[in-house]
């Protein structure tokens, strides 16, 4: 039996993967309190839209032939947006509070990852080349990125604030690339605690650049802000190596 490498939908996993990704979810912050707060169209509405925004990309992303670096992360950064909002719905207009919020899309988090891998086998990213693994894919992207923006609230609501928050969450990746780099743990798994790691550090990241000084944050415009992370994806787009990721498969 032979064994060839396929192209995955999603990009491989690099540095300059990282850096976009955190990037993205701090654009999420930054975009989605644009809307929800900045614009006034208050949570629910601005959940509505972004999730729409996102049902549209993921769409387009599914019916893909190959990897897309811009429509992949265009997705991404929906999926954050959506999760700001969202989370913001349930830990405030549901009054379950950011500890209630963080346990329930925690569940949900897992719920997903539980199902996939009982439908696959593997929960790896570099298996997401099928229409029905992706469809798994980002769904999990979509609570874990719903999840790590409750817990950037919870840890700067919780006496951190938001600079210590950005430097806790920080301190913990930073952990999981030493694991990744000096023990056996699954790669798998590590990877999936670094994508939802990065989510509470670029939630509390963009809130520290756009809340008010009584608040703990910046102050800076939330409109100015995101088209100034959006012009810097852009800008590593355009000079990072984006590739598709790789994933053997078996042949007979």
């Amino acid at each position: 039996m032979n064994v060839r490498e396929v192209s995955s939908k999603v990009p491989a996993i690099t540095l300059g993967f990282w850096v976009v990704k955190i990037a993205a979810t701090t654009l999420g912050e930054t975009a989605g309190d644009t809307l929800s707060m900045t614009l006034g169209l208050g949570y629910l509405l601005s959940t509505a839209v972004f999730a729409g925004a996102l049902l549209v990309l993921v769409g387009a992303q599914i019916s893909a032939r190959s990897f897309r670096p811009f429509l992949y992360w265009g997705t991404i950064i929906a999926s954050t947006t959506a999760g700001t909002t969202l989370a913001d719905f349930a830990d405030r207009s549901l009054g379950i509070g950011y500890l209630g919020g963080s346990l329930l899309l925690l569940a949900c988090v897992l719920g997903c990852l539980a199902v996939w891998y009982r439908s696959e086998g593997t929960v790896s990213v570099t298996s997401v080349t099928t229409r029905r693994t992706e469809i798994f894919y980002w769904i999990t992207i979509t609570f874990s990125q719903t999840l790590g923006t409750a817990l950037g609230d919870w840890a700067a609501d919780s006496g951190l604030g938001y600079l210590g928050g950005a430097m806790a969450f920080g301190a913990a990746l930073a952990a999981v690339a030493a694991a990744y780099f000096w023990t056996r743990l699954s790669r798998v798994w590590l990877f999936w605690m670094a994508f939802i790691l990065t989510r509470p550090l670029g939630a509390t990241v963009g809130d520290f650049f756009d809340k008010p000084h009584d608040e703990g944050g910046l102050a800076f415009s939330r409109p100015l802000a995101s088209l100034v992370i959006a012009a810097f994806i852009i800008i590593c787009l355009a000079i990072l190596p984006q590739r598709a990721g790789m994933h053997p498969q078996k042949e007979n």
